[in-house]
């Protein structure tokens, strides 16, 4: 029943990575592809987002809030900043099982490698560490959490790209990582509104791929800011069951 209710929100989907208009805000939510457009330099980024998301018809996380942020330090480089704070399953507290916790804090940068030109997409490598101990005690993980992913886009039209990124993560667990896929086609609705349908997932060696498909909405209040809202299902067993989420994006200039 509920992925049957979340069928129309990703048919109507929007998001702003797969394809952005440079005088716009662009942002790496509500999707799970990352925009390859870097945030301008001297300028700083917020992006914020609450979510439900059910991993099995038992269990719910809730991320309230998860913060990105950004800073642009030059036209090849820009900052990351990762903090996440997570409501979850927790048995060992009798009469509530669900605790809050600070999951382990992300550190990055992007750097640009090409922008778009005929068959050559728009790319950027984005390498983030998560650090453990920088995490409430339940969240931590055993070591330094690195990933990467390379995020590549074209532009079809003047409505109409496709965006997509190939990386791989690790869990800080165990040392093997898991190999992450996104591909994403975004359009433009109206002067305010932009769509996207997504697929996304993950392979680790030893267990059985994760394929889900998501889509969203974003309205864009003005060149610094916008609004977003998010869904999606899983599509293999082990996927998660769905998830939703809200969001909203500014940035601001802090010098000249």
């Amino acid at each position: 029943m509920i992925k049957i209710f979340l069928l129309p929100c990703v048919l109507l989907a929007g998001a702003s990575a797969a394809f952005a208009q440079l005088e716009k805000i662009d942002t790496d939510r509500p999707d799970q592809t990352e925009s390859p457009v870097l945030t301008p330099k001297k300028w700083i980024q917020f992006e914020m987002g609450f979510s439900r998301q059910q991993n099995n018809p038992s269990e719910n996380e809730f991320m309230i809030p998860t913060l990105l942020t950004k800073y642009g330090i030059s036209k090849r480089f820009d900052l990351r900043l990762i903090t996440s704070i997570k409501r979850f399953p927790d048995q060992s507290i009798p009469g509530n099982n669900y605790t809050i916790g600070l999951e382990p804090v992300e550190i990055g940068t992007r750097m640009a490698i090409s922008e778009e030109r005929k068959w050559i997409p728009k790319t950027s490598v984005l390498f983030h560490l998560a650090i453990p101990w920088l995490a409430s005690k339940k969240l931590k993980a055993d070591k330094l959490a690195p990933s990467f992913r390379f995020s590549m886009q074209h532009s079809l039209s003047k409505i109409i790209g496709i965006g997509y990124n190939l990386g791989a993560e690790w869990d800080g667990f165990n040392d093997n990582p898991g190999w992450i896929y996104t591909f994403t086609t975004g359009y433009t609705i109206s002067e305010k509104f932009t769509g996207y349908l997504e697929v996304f997932g993950s392979l680790i060696n030893g267990e059985e791929a994760q394929h889900n498909i998501d889509g969203g909405i974003s309205y864009i209040i003005n060149n610094n800011s916008k609004v977003d809202l998010s869904s999606g299902f899983g599509l293999t067993k082990d996927s998660l069951v769905w998830y939703l989420a809200i969001g909203a994006s500014i940035r601001f200039k802090t010098g000249k």
